[in-house]
């Protein structure tokens, strides 16, 4: 898990969210793996065809919450033009990650979204 994201969380009672936010990991180790070819086709399918359908499921609850920050990114040096969660849950396979630059360019534009988002909703603990 990414360390920062994982500090933010603790102040998350959402549990769907920390559902979600566990599989979005994943996809982005599968993403990072196969683009830089560190893991194989076959080593992927594998995790792809455990995290992909739930990030698609689950997504459509959370599109609208998470549409605000995501606008608010940058993907290659530009502002994010396209949802960059949608982008990468819309894979259709792990061999649409090789050599898919825009998918690597998304990821960031996603994980800053999901930090800010949960800057913005985190409870106070008493």
């Amino acid at each position: 898990m990414n360390p920062f994201t994982k500090y933010l969380r603790q102040w998350s009672g959402d549990s769907s969210l920390s559902d979600f936010i566990d599989l979005w990991d994943r996809l982005e180790r599968v993403v990072v793996g196969v683009y830089r070819e560190k893991m194989t086709i076959d080593q992927a399918q594998v995790e792809f065809d455990v995290v992909w359908p739930p990030l698609r499921d689950r997504y459509p609850f959370l599109e609208s919450g998470l549409r605000n920050y995501w606008q608010q990114t940058r993907a290659a040096g530009e502002p994010t033009q396209i949802d960059p969660f949608q982008l990468l849950i819309d894979l259709p396979n792990p061999q649409a990650i090789v050599e898919n630059w825009r998918a690597m360019q998304h990821l960031p534009a996603a994980r800053e979204a999901l930090n800010h988002y949960l800057v913005d909703h985190r409870e106070t603990k008493k």
